[in-house]
């Protein structure tokens, strides 16, 4: 067999991606074919077979998706069985509990280093496996952007957490216990205790955080199969789900399924209502706004405000309400929830069962109605979901979860205290002498997209010890941070433009007079433009430590502001899924 025939003689499916890799003539793809067999493949394993990749996400240092790998194994009977060829892959994995300065300085670099791998490698569809926080969103918008057949699977929620008789939750039970025990109400043995009890088994958090939010949002949008995103992660059947979405992914391949298709503008509409009606994280606005970009539908802030105001909450969860995800799955799970519903939803979009939105949970049932709430007697009335404010403090709007919120903080006005970093906040919050009353509003920046960088979860401030200890439970919080999907609180967050961008927010001082309106969608502070500009003269950016080099330098120059999602301005938009050249 001469070169330029070689391996000319087989069917390599030449529709097929990985044709052009593995189905080439000549050196080319003699080194591509030749190099896989090391790893014990016969002869056709590519004769007109699919090759589907498994990107994972697991990571010793990622807890959340400890399990993944052995989900994987699922995937890749399913794909076997179809007549696929699997792939597993790693990628950078971010983990919540542990990264610093937040893993949200990683979802973009996360989702670059997916739509690098896939684009560079001979696949023609992919399966996503993911569940901590930033995870999911990171994996939608990098295979988003390269635009081959993705299916998303989730690692599922934790076990109920179970202290002395009770359910605890995770985030929502770890900022109780500690504020409890910073109180003075519960003493040192009492926060072990629960530390041990609340994560009992393999996933990702089981209150409806921003890893459940995102998981439920996905499937909702059609980027899951129906009925998976809230299966309790060691329940068998996620690893049946698993093995399901191995077949499906090459069934995908075949009728060129993508996420261009199913990822419409009443795509995102869906899981805009759907988050409001979950009583869903904030964090659900900045990943959905970027994924947005990454696909070319126009998405905006104000969407997640308008969409809603006919949206009840109906799901009865932590950290708005009083159940876990355990419940949730029990209670009906996401089908139960997406068929009472109903219309609020788009029902004929396109999902990755290649059924639509309605075909996929037509007659799906609620076991039990206090935990998925009929929308005749919603948890939380509509309209009462994510707000965006906005007012000279906050030109490109801010956000409040108002079904976290204290319903009598919604309108207030106070005397701000500011504080430049959140560090010099926590030292104050413990001192016994801070000058400080319940009708004062906590300013906290620099800790947004820039500033901190990444824009931690921190917005939701710890009370000062001394209010505490007096039985006060909620004051107005304002930051250019974000706050876990697992927190609670009248907090207003993601203001924009940040402080260390210059943003209104760099210019406020201890003193000065705010007004959070609510049901007016306003956020003013009471000082004159004339000030603002004197003031904005004497402003001096802050420097970041590490901003110098690196991934951190490169997140600094390009990252967007909250309103635009926190992406690269550089990675918005879909380069897809072109070969590049021949290096031989």
């Amino acid at each position: 067999m001469s070169a330029k025939n070689l391996g000319s003689t087989h069917d390599w499916g030449e529709g097929l991606r990985s044709a052009k890799w593995f189905g080439a003539d000549g050196k080319t793809g003699f080194m591509h074919r030749s190099w896989m067999r090391s790893e014990g493949l016969p002869d056709d394993t590519f004769r007109g077979r699919p090759v589907i990749g498994i990107a994972n996400s697991w990571s010793e240092l990622t807890s959340c998706n400890i399990h993944l790998r052995v989900l994987a194994e699922h995937v890749k009977r399913g794909i076997w069985q179809a007549g696929g060829v699997p792939f597993e892959f790693p990628t950078t994995s971010a983990g919540e509990p542990l990264v610093r300065p937040t893993a949200m300085l990683l979802r973009n670099l996360m989702a670059m280093d997916l739509e690098e791998t896939l684009r560079a490698n001979p696949l023609d569809g992919v399966v996503l496996l993911a569940g901590c926080d930033k995870t999911t969103p990171a994996y939608l918008m990098g295979a988003a952007s390269v635009d081959i057949p993705s299916l998303l699977i989730t690692g599922g929620p934790m076990l109920n957490g179970k202290y002395r008789g009770g359910d605890i939750g995770s985030g929502t039970s770890v900022w109780r216990f500690t504020e409890a025990y910073r109180a003075g109400q519960i003493d040192e043995a009492a926060v072990t205790e629960a530390e041990g009890c609340m994560a009992r088994s393999q996933g990702h958090c089981m209150t409806m955080g921003t890893a459940s939010t995102m998981a439920c949002v996905s499937e909702f949008m059609g980027m899951q199969l129906p009925g998976t995103a809230a299966l309790p992660a060691n329940d068998s059947r996620r690893s049946t789900a698993a093995h399901l979405a191995g077949r499906r992914i090459v069934e995908m391949v075949e009728e060129d399924l993508r996420p261009s298709k199913i990822l419409t503008r009443e795509a995102f509409e869906n899981g805009v209502r759907a988050n409001a009606a979950l009583g869903g994280s904030t964090n659900a606005v900045i990943h959905l706004l970027a994924l947005a970009r990454r696909v070319g539908v126009e998405l905006t802030l104000d969407d997640f405000d308008t969409l809603v105001r006919d949206v009840p909450v109906i799901a009865d969860l932590m950290p708005s309400g009083r159940f876990l995800m355990e419940d949730f799955e029990y209670a009906g799970g996401t089908a139960g929830f997406a068929e009472t519903l109903g219309d609020l939803l788009h029902r004929d979009t396109l999902t990755v069962s290649g059924k639509t939105f309605g075909e996929n949970y037509a007659g799906a049932e609620v076991y039990n109605p206090e935990v998925i709430r009929p929308l005749d007697n919603p948890v939380k009335a509509p309209g009462s979901g994510i707000a965006v404010v906005r007012g000279n403090l906050a030109p490109r709007g801010a956000v409040v979860k108002q079904s976290a919120a204290s319903e009598e903080l919604l309108t207030h006005t106070g005397r701000a205290l500011v504080w430049d970093t959140l560090d010099a906040y926590l030292a104050d919050a413990d001192d016994p002498e801070l000058e400080v009353t319940a009708d004062d509003i906590l300013v906290v920046r620099n800790v947004g997209p820039r500033g901190y960088p990444g824009m931690p979860e921190v917005g939701n401030l710890p009370l000062p010890r001394k209010l505490l200890e007096a039985g006060v439970t909620d004051m107005v919080r304002i930051s250019d941070a974000r706050m876990s999907g697992t927190s609670y609180g009248t907090v207003v967050l993601h203001v924009a433009p940040e402080a260390a961008a210059g943003g209104p927010l760099a210019l406020v001082r201890t003193g000065d007079t705010i007004t959070l309106d609510v049901p007016s969608r306003s956020l003013h502070l009471h000082v004159d433009d004339a000030e603002l500009a004197a003031r904005k003269t004497g402003w001096v950016a802050p420097q970041v430590p590490g901003s110098e080099r690196g991934w951190t330098r490169l997140y600094i120059e390009h990252v967007t502001q909250a309103d635009e999602g926190l992406d690269l301005d550089f990675l918005q938009g879909s380069s897809g899924a072109a070969v590049g050249p021949q290096a031989f």
